[in-house]
């Protein structure tokens, strides 16, 4: 995979998708492979991770344990840039974001975080983060994968 649209930031919903056994897993995993690989500029901002720890146990049923195991070892990934801040001036960033484009609180901090770190693409499954001109936004599951991902989900 190229790099062309790096650095990439990766959203909450990437990193759960990547850790689990659905049928269209392989959409996320090959850029985590990728970003932990250091074939791709990968950007993790650290809450994430309990972020997919959530959607790991809450949504795709797995034990606290093995979403642990599986988000402890991707945070083991050296060639991952982790976010590592949080910043007063992030936060104020991500709550204005948040108000200005009526999202969740996090994706506005996760859009902060892409504007402060120079990100190129937000790697996401959901479409909030094509309302900013400051990156491109790259859902990386089809409306197709997505009926498919929804059906295992039993939604």
């Amino acid at each position: 995979m190229s790099d062309a649209g790096g650095p990439y930031l990766f959203d909450v919903g990437v990193i759960a998708l990547a850790h689990t056994e659905t049928p269209v897993r392989d959409a996320a995993l090959s850029y985590v492979r990728d970003g932990v690989a250091g074939e791709i500029d990968a950007v993790v901002p650290y809450p994430a991770l309990f972020g997919a720890h959530t959607v790991l146990t809450t949504y795709y049923g797995q034990s606290n344990e093995e979403a642990s195991r599986l988000l402890r070892n991707f945070m083991d990934a050296k060639r991952i840039h982790w976010y590592d801040r949080m910043p007063e001036s992030v936060v104020s960033g991500g709550l204005q974001n948040a108000r200005t484009e009526n999202i969740d609180g996090w994706d506005g901090y996760y859009a902060q975080v892409a504007i402060e770190e120079g990100v190129n693409t937000v790697l996401t499954i959901d479409d909030d983060f094509e309302r900013f001109d400051a990156f491109a936004t790259e859902v990386i599951l089809s409306s197709a994968e997505f009926e498919k991902l929804n059906r295992f989900l039993g939604r």
